[in-house]
């Protein structure tokens, strides 16, 4: 649940500091391919913590449980 949370933090704050022109340091190596390639990737970045932190959230024996299956 961390990991999604912190890519879901990273991921948005980079996005609002490439508008304003600024840039995390340990994300530079993003910026190499072009901005377009750094901003699809700081995107997945925030869909994949919102998958994950979505994943970790499940309770996933009531889930089987609601389903039927036992």
């Amino acid at each position: 649940m961390l990991a999604g949370f912190l890519l879901v933090v990273f991921g948005l704050t980079s996005l609002i500091l490439q508008m304003v022109g600024a840039q995390w340091a340990f994300l530079r190596f993003l910026e190499i391919p072009g901005r377009l390639f750094a901003f699809v990737a700081e995107i997945i970045m925030v869909m994949a913590g919102f998958i994950i932190f979505i994943l970790a959230k499940t309770d996933w024996n009531q889930e089987r449980e609601e389903s039927g299956e036992v």
